[in-house]
């Protein structure tokens, strides 16, 4: 019996990279009984996380290593997303040397399980559930050490800032990083365009790369995206734009005609 569990866990230990958190339910699932995990946990194989998640004893994963978790193990569709995901892709307008702030997006019916919320990460992590775009589109993959994660591609993040706006996340930060959004791909940013379901996220979206004259935007066929009707009063006091009927901050709108 014991070399039948050192064989269980070195088997585990050699498929499962370094750096993540390993779900007791999945581990379960992968007919490591809770006897089993309590036997590892016992003999320095594996620590112990929170309450329903664990370690490698000799690792301190971060925040990736959790969302791993959750993509890979739990399959949510969770994320690092926003202008955290910009960050990481190297959009940024400028970019901190450790963010001190992380935005994950996940479907609006998942939630970040408890040993994810409860854990004292050196960052503040900040989750909104939403489904103003479908869970599969717009995410690419990131390449960390020893795995990867899926993450908001740019035009998907832009759109979760411009979603956040302007309660969460100024607006005029959101035209800062839309100014280095010169390369998206029209064809990407068509589908996601059409595929959203924020009146909001959508006027701000076209408005912002019009005004940049990004290269991209001429192929976009605003006769395929449904931009709703009516106005869209984004701020007090601010500047009606009529061709996509909002309001925007003057900051933001200086030099409309």
């Amino acid at each position: 019996m014991l070399t039948e569990n050192v064989t269980k866990i070195n088997q585990l230990l050699q498929t499962v990279p370094p750096g993540i958190v390993l779900q007791a339910s999945w581990l379960t699932s992968r007919g490591y009984s809770p006897e089993l995990q309590k036997y590892y946990r016992n003999s320095g194989w594996l620590k112990a996380w929170d309450t329903g998640a664990m370690v490698r004893s000799n690792d301190q994963p971060g925040y990736e290593g959790a969302v791993y978790a959750l993509q890979n193990q739990s399959r949510f569709s969770i994320h690092p997303g926003g202008r955290t995901a910009l960050g990481l892709l190297g959009k940024a307008h400028y970019l901190e040397l450790k963010a001190s702030q992380i935005w994950l997006f996940g479907g609006e019916k998942e939630s970040l399980p408890a040993w994810f919320r409860n854990h004292p990460w050196p960052q503040k992590i900040k989750y909104k559930a939403t489904s103003f775009l479908p869970p599969e589109k717009g995410l690419t993959d990131l390449a960390l050490s020893g795995f990867s994660i899926k993450v908001s591609g740019a035009t998907r993040a832009i759109m979760e800032c411009l979603y956040l706006a302007p309660e969460k996340f100024d607006l005029s930060e959101c035209f800062e990083l839309m100014e280095n959004l010169n390369d998206l791909r029209p064809l990407e940013v068509q589908a996601l365009l059409e595929a959203c379901t924020s009146v909001k996220v959508k006027r701000l979206f076209l408005y912002m790369a019009e005004k940049l004259n990004h290269s991209w935007f001429r192929y976009i066929n605003l006769k395929n995206i449904n931009l709703g009707k009516g106005k869209r009063s984004l701020v007090q006091g601010g500047t009606y734009i009529p061709k996509y009927q909002i309001t925007v901050p003057p900051t933001l709108a200086k030099n409309e005609q």
